[in-house]
């Protein structure tokens, strides 16, 4: 039994009560394509929706939680360069600049019955006490900037209850009862809020079994709302939000819609909107804190089908689209600038250099690949992490956070 399942359980002896998602094979094939892992998923997964339309009133949680004090970010943080290219799924922390692979999961198929299936995810959490990661028991987990807390959803699949963990302490700062199940968490840019996607049911369904399973794409997604969970002050405010449909005959050209089953929400750069993702270009839709669609923000650029900012900390250049080889332009004037031998770009480590997705000596097999630093005019790059088959059982996804 690993420190934090039994930290876990003593924080839920300490209450009065006992508390009640490179995927499949087929993802994993095209994880190094020109979309994020995320999106990935979301591309592939189908199944089905169940939901109102129409936006209500905000409704509480069953039980409020009361608000917690977080702790402080470091100050300054660390942008030392931090590998681990021995061990797949990493052992240490893997890190570099502002950034750092905070959680990462790996998938499985668990048979439902005869003809269908579906994905599990097995979390693993940084650990500031090993220098390393933890298998968590947790159905999903996002950490907050600076990598002091961590946002979870007990269980496996789907959750109605959240907790915020102390990463330092690996004890619960709180637990929040939920009356909607949600399937995924996501914290907001300032550490303060998190953002919880709901689910009329698991979304992550495929039809087949082993190598032939497939998600099941009916073109419908059980999306129904999500919660906005100020941490801070203890509330927990739902709002509905039906899920984006897939494209239709007659539909009008330049239509966004959405093939997917796992819909998941996420923050707008400066936290002042949210966003649902897209199955097309642009490849989001935005949304004030309430549901309500408004224009793309200005001046926010995003990498592809990720929360990451695309331009750097200082403004000058932007990350651009995967494929290999790929490029970074000037932000004034989209002149390119630099141009390095990697799959995808993913994060800014500073700027100067970039977190990136590489492939192995000569990229001769585009699925043996792992996560580099590589400077903007890709004359630099330091290994990361250690290259792994994409389309191999076990293979890692990493989630990258601010320090």
């Amino acid at each position: 039994m690993t420190r934090l399942l039994r930290d876990t359980l003593d924080d839920w002896a300490d209450e009065a009560r006992v508390p009640h998602d490179l995927a499949d094979r087929a993802l994993r094939r095209r994880a190094w394509r020109p979309v994020g892992a995320a999106a990935l998923v979301t591309v592939m997964i189908a199944a089905v929706a169940v939901f109102v339309t129409g936006h209500r009133d905000p409704e509480p949680v069953i039980r409020p939680a009361d608000g917690v004090t977080l702790p402080a970010r470091p100050s300054p943080a660390p942008t030392d360069v931090r590998t681990d290219t021995t061990d797949s799924p990493p052992k240490k922390l893997i890190a570099a600049g502002r950034m750092a692979v905070s959680a990462y999961y790996v998938y499985g198929h668990e048979a439902i019955d005869e003809r269908n299936a579906r994905i599990r995810r097995t979390w693993s959490l940084y650990d500031p006490r090993t220098g390393g990661y933890e298998q968590t028991p947790y159905a999903w987990v996002d950490v907050a900037p600076g990598l002091q807390v961590a946002a979870v959803l007990e269980g496996d699949l789907l959750s109605r209850r959240l907790g915020v963990l102390d990463l330092n302490t690996r004890r619960m700062l709180t637990w929040i009862d939920l009356e909607h199940p949600v399937g995924s968490v996501a914290w907001s840019p300032d550490g303060t809020r998190i953002l919880a996607t709901a689910y009329s049911r698991y979304p992550d369904v495929l039809v087949g079994k082993g190598e032939e399973a497939m998600p099941a794409m009916n073109g419908e997604s059980p999306r129904t709302g999500y919660y906005i969970v100020d941490v801070r002050e203890g509330t927990a405010d739902y709002h509905e939000l039906p899920p984006m449909a897939d494209s239709r005959p007659g539909d009008p050209e330049g239509r966004p819609f959405n093939v997917n089953a796992r819909q998941d929400l996420g923050w707008s750069l400066d936290g002042t909107m949210i966003y649902g993702p897209t199955s097309t270009r642009p490849d989001r839709v935005f949304f004030t804190l309430d549901g309500e669609e408004r224009p793309w923000p200005e001046g926010q650029r995003y990498v592809d089908n990720s929360n990451q900012p695309a331009t750097s900390p200082d403004g000058r250049l932007v990350l651009g689209s995967p494929g290999l080889p790929t490029k970074i332009t000037d932000a004034a004037t989209g002149a390119v600038v630099g141009s390095q031998r990697v799959l995808q770009l993913h994060a800014w480590a500073d700027n100067d250099n970039v977190i990136a997705l590489g492939c192995a000596g000569a990229c001769e097999n585009e699925f043996n690949a792992g996560l580099v630093l590589v400077s903007v005019d890709g004359s630099r790059m330091t290994q990361l992490a250690r290259n792994q088959d994409t389309n191999g059982d076990g293979a890692w996804r990493w989630v990258l956070t601010p320090r």
